[in-house]
């Protein structure tokens, strides 16, 4: 299977050419960009043989559409945006082929806002500082530094290997909710709040904003009161994560295309095990924050983050199908995969009307 392109016919509300960010440039003053959901970026490349920090297309709410020039071995990470092939559901957080002509639609979100369409090969567009990523507020990376629109071509890179057919195991998949509570580090400017500020952030329930995108979640709720109404402060550097509370009072956590510097005090940092939930956080979605330390925060992304890079993949091939003649009529039997060598398995096969248990022990491919 030899490297193509895919050809954006539509680019929905918003697609981008994303990997794992821009590192190394912030003392300069370039953002870090990258993929919002980092997990979703990187299960989807272990499911298509790529290195984890591979680029990939980032859709945001859906009404996008891909037309593959070559068969290409693809998976669907992320946000549920309705995604079919040629008109057909893909699975999700599974890799499949796409043959060749073939158009990925992705409808509405039907759970999370982002999806990542991760190819074998990876999206092949020249870097820029290091990076892949598009950063459309300075017009670095991706396709012509900014969002793609019909009628761009994304090359695809040369696979390393021939892909299998893998999926994502239950225990690794992300948990759906419209109420999230966040892991926060106290912030290095948690001494700029009142006591009481500080308890209001922690005890209450905030709402994500329809102003949210990339640069931060803007968040709705009680106000955090500053010591003397003192919101502001020397610009220093900011991470993702960094949850800044401005003159209203109301919090904003910078998210990937912050700027690298900030001038409004920080309450606290989201913890990182906590940030592709908020990354896929539509607007109306409340979350309230939880006290972490540093320490704690720290051996939950090690926890996590060895979990994303080492848990077995599943094998996703086609159930195996075998042909059965009985008295001159076939009868097709689907096998599981890989069934258990030391475990004898019953199968049912309905011949004229009866249905026949027949023992299988051993079975060639």
């Amino acid at each position: 299977m030899s490297a193509g392109t895919a050809k954006v016919i539509s680019p929905g509300a918003l697609s981008l050419v994303q990997d794992a960010g821009r590192l190394g440039y912030q003392k300069f003053g370039v953002s870090l960009s990258g993929a919002m959901d980092t997990e979703a970026l990187l299960l989807g490349n272990r499911l298509v043989g790529n290195s984890p920090d591979c680029a990939a297309v980032e859709i945001t709410f859906g009404g996008a559409e891909l037309e593959f020039s070559q068969e290409t071995v693809i998976a669907v990470t992320g946000g549920d945006l309705d995604a079919k092939l040629d008109g057909t559901p893909v699975p999700a957080w599974e890799s499949f082929r796409a043959p060749a002509g073939s158009s990925l639609v992705f409808g509405g979100p039907a759970g999370g806002m982002r999806a990542y369409v991760c190819a074998a090969g990876g999206i092949a567009t020249e870097p820029v500082l290091g990076s892949r990523s598009t950063h459309a507020g300075s017009g670095l990376g991706g396709l012509d530094g900014g969002p793609l629109k019909a009628g761009d071509e994304l090359p695809i890179g040369e696979p390393s290997d021939e892909p299998s057919a893998l999926r994502i195991p239950n225990g690794l998949l992300p948990h759906r909710t419209s109420q999230l509570t966040l892991g926060v580090v106290p912030g290095p400017q948690q001494d700029a709040f009142t006591g009481d500020g500080v308890s209001v952030f922690y005890s209450s329930e905030y709402t994500v904003t329809d102003r949210s995108d990339r640069q931060g979640v803007r968040l709705d709720g009680p106000v955090i009161q500053a010591v003397g109404d003192r919101y502001d402060i020397v610009s220093d550097a900011v991470v993702f994560g960094s949850v800044q509370v401005p003159g209203d009072g109301k919090p904003i956590v910078l998210l990937a295309d912050r700027q690298t510097t900030g001038g409004y005090a920080k309450i606290g940092v989201v913890a990182s095990v906590s940030l592709p939930a908020l990354a896929q956080a539509a607007p109306g979605t409340t979350a309230r924050f939880e006290r972490m330390t540093v320490q704690d925060a720290q051996a939950a992304a090690r926890k996590r983050m060895s979990d994303l890079l080492e848990t077995p993949l599943e094998d996703a091939s086609p159930a195996r199908a075998f042909s059965l003649n009985v008295s001159g009529q076939i009868h097709e039997i689907r096998l599981p995969n890989q069934p258990d060598p030391n475990t004898a398995r019953t199968i049912q096969v309905d011949i004229n009307g009866e249905i026949e248990l027949v023992a299988v022990e051993a079975i060639g491919d």
